[in-house]
């Protein structure tokens, strides 16, 4: 078996859930091979092949795949595919973009957002919000997955010596093209690499009340989160949600700020190691999942303990 993983990469590096695909990949087992698509990304490749696990380093360097549009990506992804047992990417926006086309291409079922290697054609992946964890088996000639990275520990990003290797395919669809971005730019950690969560939910009462979240985060190096019913509030834009249709985290640590825990906010943040809530309604349904729980005012709680960091 050989295992085409699709890298994730930003800003010239390799992006961390592309490490905890190759974990997956690795668990499958076989030789594993890293796409990594994109213009000027010799950089990437090179940072590629160093990751433990890897036996080669496919490097499309085009400008169709200048800003990795899925249209012009699928098709490359398809094509190489085939040679291919399975091909993974990280369930990110832009692995949920580009895998199901590729899928489409192929005629194969897609497995999504996986988080167990049990055989290789059978994985557990979490539906219902992940109150029910489902095991799928494929028969698909090539299968096709994306992977939940907070359900694999990171291989290493040191230590392999990978052989590079130049794909000359381009594609270019013509459906799509890119016309701008914007980026929202933090001095905190990004919320699904961060160690340290600390997230706001309805109980914050506004968006200024935020500033007692970003005073404690900035002591603890933490990133900051919120729950969807802060983000519906316009407490806080929506790249800062948790949860099942936000972002997905599982930190060392996470803490829970006026969350109630509403089944949708706790499929995103319940792999967290270590769950910290504080509420004043001892009810919520958050304090069944916390390791830790405070039955306080928040505005009262939070100050006193950032004294204590």
């Amino acid at each position: 078996m050989t295992i085409l993983v699709i890298a994730e990469h930003e800003n010239g590096a390799v992006a961390p859930a592309t490490l905890n695909t190759v974990a997956a990949a690795a668990k499958i087992g076989g030789d594993i091979h890293v796409l990594v698509a994109g213009q000027n990304v010799g950089g990437v490749a090179e940072a590629a092949a160093k990751i433990a696990g890897v036996a080669k380093v496919l490097v499309a360097d085009n400008a169709a795949y200048a800003h990795q549009l899925p249209e012009n990506v699928a098709p490359l992804v398809a094509e190489l595919g085939k040679g291919y047992s399975h091909v993974l990417a990280p369930a990110t926006s832009n692995g949920k973009n580009i895998l199901p086309r590729v899928a489409a291409l192929l005629d194969v079922d897609q497995i999504s957002e996986i988080i167990s290697v049990e055989s290789a054609d059978t994985f557990k992946r979490p539906i219902y919000a992940g109150n029910a964890i489902a095991t799928v088996q494929s028969s698909a000639a090539v299968k096709v997955i994306t992977v939940r990275a907070t359900g694999f520990d990171a291989v290493a990003a040191e230590g392999g010596s990978a052989a590079v290797e130049a794909v000359a395919a381009a594609h270019d669809a013509g459906k799509s093209a890119f016309v701008g971005e914007e980026l929202a730019k933090s001095d905190r950690p990004e919320l699904t690499a961060a160690k340290i969560v600390v997230s706001g939910g309805r109980g914050m009462q506004n968006g200024d009340n935020f500033k007692h979240l970003y005073a404690l985060a900035d002591k603890l190096g933490a990133a900051v989160g919120a729950s969807r019913a802060a983000v519906d509030a316009g407490f806080v834009p929506n790249d800062m949600q948790v949860g099942q249709t936000g972002k997905i985290v599982a930190p060392q640590l996470y803490i829970a700020v006026g969350i109630s825990g509403a089944i949708q906010h706790l499929a995103g943040m319940k792999d967290s190691k270590v769950i910290v809530a504080i509420n004043k309604d001892e009810e919520a349904p958050i304090f069944q999942v916390a390791d830790y729980g405070l039955v306080a005012d928040l505005f009262e709680a939070i100050p006193e303990l950032e004294k204590l960091v």
